[in-house]
Parts: structure tokens; sequence; C-alpha cells
């Protein structure tokens, strides 16, 4: 009986119209009266309900969901199998993982008593040369002794209060805890960082009456965003559940753990989806390119994430539908985050990092991922891929029932994929500007980096006729390469100076906007990128 309300629940996924909310609900009641007492059918149980709870049927298919999730944690327990990266973050279960020293101590200050260090099986012999400093008289263990007690010493010196991961964050650089690769256990119980329980802010519930859309279209212009700024403190809370989630799920994002809390924006996408928006803080900035990612929730249920870099019109993006969702509007979903990017920050140009579309990723070739891409209207780059695809596409036309193999499509993975009217940015590479600063540095300043930083600095100073601050280094190193800039028009010099400042502003949005604006100085980096 469990295998077969498990098959009926996942086909009610895809199955939406008048009397389907109701018999779903019904279903729900049936399946959460099933004693399920394997991994795979607890997980399978799980997915549904999650997938329901994102995509209602009706009133009824929210509240029953809702309900035997908030439960969820007592059918774990004594079921082995839970914890694996691939189903991690059910209610009940734990995390074993490495995290970096910064996310570490965002855990360990938010979950106090849940999160330490997992021993068991570490090489504890690692510690030694880390905790001279803070153990006297260690080395009469350390430099003589096999088998040193590292945590007993620890402990001793620890006193009642604390527990080794916090001794160890409070007496470590960051390079140091990183280096030691500490592996730590997060109990999740029955937390909100859970998959389980997860919700964002939301509204209204979008009730799914109609089947659901799995179409998108860049090419159609569809209506602006509603946005809302949030406040510090909302800034900080949704940033810290970014933080939590994404950590349960094994994962460490970039942008989460060095999120800006000032500068968090809201975005209504409409059918009960939101996406929530933040840059880095600006001590975490990338040298020339922006930085922004965003949480996409539907019906407060956290589906996904998008990480983005930008350059001028040029936006490299990085599309993650969480597996529980894929069945969904993942299309329609990704079409509305491109709007939101073109809306608010200018750019025109989408490029997809091979890894996205199966380089080193089994998971995007076995689900197809360059075709998702390609019926929105992306194109590989390179005359080598466009005959490919040539090839793909008569095949298809031919064969209604081809499917291309999963050497064809490691092959499409190569390159990137882009998005764009026009084919300028085709070679560009942003590392092509590093090696470009790399080769300069080694013919006119015998690899001393710090000499070169001071040349380009005072040069660009020079140049644009106004002062410099030690954070427009990085683009002093480029701006140094372009022969003529000194012979540039007052008004675009300005504009440099405008859009360096943006850079180390609040928001780099308003540097993105400011960057559109300066033709001459996006041709001569096209140049230096290509």
């Amino acid at each position: 009986m469990s295998v077969e309300i498990l098959q009926r629940l996942e086909e009610a996924k895809r199955r939406f119209g008048p009397g389907e909310g109701l018999r779903t609900a019904e279903l729900i009641a049936a399946a959460a009266r099933e004693p399920f007492q394997d991994a795979a059918s607890l997980v399978r149980f799980h997915e549904a309900l999650l997938f329901l709870r994102a995509y209602p049927a009706s009133p009824e298919v929210a509240l029953q969901a809702d309900q035997v999730l908030a439960g969820f944690a007592s059918r774990v327990t004594g079921i082995p199998g839970l914890d694996e990266p691939e189903v991690s973050g059910i209610a009940g279960t734990s995390v074993s993982a490495v995290f970096s020293y910064d996310l570490a101590r965002r855990l360990a200050a938010a979950w106090p008593g849940r999160v330490e260090i997992d021993w068991d099986g570490y090489p504890t012999d690692r510690l030694g040369r880390w905790l001279r400093p803070s153990l006297p008289l260690v080395e009469e263990d350390w430099t003589v002794e096999a088998n040193v007690p590292y945590r007993e010493w620890m402990r001793a010196a620890q006193g009642a209060a604390a527990n080794d991961l916090d001794w160890l964050l409070d007496r470590l650089p960051p390079d140091q805890y990183d280096s030691l690769e500490l592996p730590l256990r997060w109990e999740l119980g029955e937390t909100d960082a859970t998959r389980t329980r997860a919700r964002m802010d939301e509204g209204p519930i979008f009730f799914q009456e109609r089947p659901l859309d799995r179409r998108g279209s860049l090419a159609q212009e569809t209506p602006e965003l509603g946005l809302t700024r949030l406040s510090r403190a909302e800034g900080t809370r949704v940033i810290q559940q970014a933080v939590d989630r994404s950590a349960a799920r094994y994962r460490e994002l970039y942008g989460f753990t060095y999120g800006d809390p000032a500068n968090v924006l809201r975005a209504e996408a409409g059918r009960g989806v939101r996406f929530t928006l933040w840059g880095l803080l600006p001590e975490r900035r990338l040298p020339l390119r922006a930085y922004h990612c965003a949480v996409i929730s539907k019906n407060g249920v956290p589906v996904g994430y998008v990480e983005t870099l930008s350059l001028f019109e040029r936006m490299e993006v990085g599309f993650n539908i969480y597996y529980t969702f894929r069945e969904g509007e993942s299309a329609w979903l990704y079409t509305r985050l491109l709007r939101l990017f073109r809306q608010l920050m200018g750019v025109r140009c989408f490029s997809v990092d091979p890894y996205q579309i199966g380089l080193h990723n089994e998971e995007a070739i076995a689900s197809g991922a360059f075709w998702f891409y390609r019926k929105l209207g992306f194109r590989p780059v390179g005359e080598k891929a466009e005959r490919l695809l040539a090839i793909e596409d008569r095949r298809i036309v031919n064969d209604p029932g081809y499917r291309t193999p999963a050497a064809t499509l490691r092959k499409f993975a190569t390159g990137p994929l882009v998005y764009d009217d026009q084919a300028c940015w085709d070679r560009f590479r942003v590392r092509n500007l590093g090696l470009a600063v790399q080769r300069k540095m080694a013919e006119r300043f015998g690899g001393d980096a710090q000499k070169m930083r001071r040349a380009a600095m005072a040069a660009v100073r020079r140049a644009l006729g106004t002062p410099l601050h030690p954070a427009d280094q990085p683009w002093a190193l480029v701006l140094s390469l372009i022969p003529d800039l000194k012979k540039w028009p007052a008004s675009e010099k300005r504009a440099v100076a405008r859009m360096l400042r943006a850079k180390r502003g609040p928001d780099e949005t308003r540097y993105l906007q400011i960057m559109a604006r300066q033709p001459r100085l996006r041709q001569a980096v096209l140049k230096l990128g290509e």
C-alpha cells in the first residue's frame, strides 16, 4: 500500500483543476497514516509534500501539507540514510560537513548548542602546531610524545562554559582554522533551518488551479516587478535564513556568507513567487564584477537560488532550482528573474557557465540542462559548437523521439551559453583581464606586484586628474593597460571617476548603471578581455 500511495501522491503533483485539490488533500491524509519504514520512502513522501506545499491546488492541500511536515521529525527516528547530501535537511536529522571559518562562526552563533566539531575519525595530531600559543606547556607533550590527547588539553583549558568549536573559533585566525578542515556536526532538530520547515515571509498563497506553466520567453517583454527595500534588521534575518538553509543542504555560497543586510530587495514576481535579492558587503566585493544573489520562494517555500556576476551589460547567471521543485515552473521562474535583472541593473547579455550545462557536473548532463537554456534562446559560443547544434537540430526535426546522447551534451558543455542580440561578448573572459595584468607585471616590473600596483595607481591618477581611493586599485590595474586613457575627453574621465566611487558605494547596482553609460570604456575593456 505504501508504494502505491506514494505513486499516487507523486502523480498528484501534475494534476490541477476542478476537484483535484480536495482529492490531493485526502491523499495526503491517507499517506500520513502510512508507517514508512525506509529512507527512500520517507524521502519520497517528504519531497512530494514540499512540492505540493509550494504548488498547492487548494487551501486544503496547503493546510494538509503543512500539518504533516510540522510533525515529520517524529518519522525519522532510527532510520539511517537521511543525512546524505542528496536528501539532507529533513527535520530530525543532522548535517556533518566542513565549513569555512566565517560560516562556522555564523552557524555557531545562530544555533548555540547545536553545532559542534565531529571528532569521530578526525586526525587530532593536526592541531598541535596551531594550539601551542593557546595551551601553556603543551610543548611538553607535542614535541616529544606520540598520540597527544589534544582534546583533553583543550577541555582542561576551556572550563565548564565553552565547547570545542567556540573555543577554537575564539583562538584561531580564519586561515589557520580553515587549514584544519574540521568537520562540524549540526543537529537540525525541528528548527526552521530544515528544508521541512523552511519558510520565507509569504503573502497570500497562490493556488495552482491550472496546469503548471513550464514555458518561458526571454524575447517577450513582461511587466516590471514590484520592488520593496527591506530594513537592515529584516535583511539580516533573511540572509541568515539563506545561510542556514544552504548549509543544511551542504552548500556554502559566497553571497550568503558575506551578504550585505543593508541592501536587500524583495521583488514580487507574481503567482506566489518572490525573489529576495542582495549584494556583497563592501569589504567582500569582487575587484571588477558586481555580485548579486537571490533566494527564490514560491508561496513562502524556498525553491532555489541564483548568483550573478555583472560587468557592463553582461551578466553571468548561475541558476539552481532545488531538485524537489524541478518538476515545477523552472523556465517561467528563470525568465522572470532575468526580467528583474534587466529592470534593476540594465543588463542585456546573459551568459551561462559551462558547469551549469554539464562541465564536471553529471547531474546537469543527466537532466539535459543544455536544452533547458537552448529552448529559452541561448546559443553556444564558437563555430564548432554551432555546427554541432545544427546537426542536433536536424536530428530532432527528423526524429521526434530522438534524445541527445550524454557524450554530445558533454561537448556542448565545454563552453558557455549566451543570450544576447550581438556577439561582441563571445570571446570575452574576465580572466583575460587578469592575465593581461600578469604579463605586464612580468615584462615591466620584474614580477613585483607591489611595484606594479603603485605604478598603476599613480598613472591612472595622473590620467584621470583625480585622487584615487585604495579600493580603486583593481580598476587602476586594468585602466593602466589602456594606452590612450590620458587623451580621453574630460567628461569621460569624470564618468570613470564616478564609476570608481560607485563601486565602493553602498550598492553595486548604481555601479552597473553608471558603467552602462560609458561606451568608450566598454570598448576598451572588451578589447583587453578577448
